[in-house]
C-alpha cells in the first residue's frame, strides 16, 4: 500500500474537498501534479498543502 506522494498514489486535497479523489501523476521537488476526479489536472505546491493519501479505492 502506498503512503506517500508517488506516481499512482490516490490523494484528497483538504481544503477543497469538492474536488473529490486525485491520484497523483507526477511529483518534482514540491510540485504534485494531481488528477482529480471533479477538477482536473492540478498542480500542489507540497511546501503549502499537504494532500491526504488514502487508500486504493480499487484494492480489495
Amino acid at each position: 500500500m502506498i503512503h506517500e506522494l508517488v506516481p499512482g498514489a490516490f490523494v484528497r486535497h483538504p481544503g477543497q474537498p469538492g474536488w473529490g479523489l486525485g491520484q497523483v501523476q507526477s511529483v518534482i521537488e514540491n510540485r504534485v501534479t494531481v488528477n482529480f476526479e471533479h477538477q482536473g489536472k492540478q498542480t500542489v505546491n507540497s511546501d503549502v498543502v499537504s494532500l491526504v493519501v488514502v487508500p486504493d479505492p480499487d484494492a480489495p
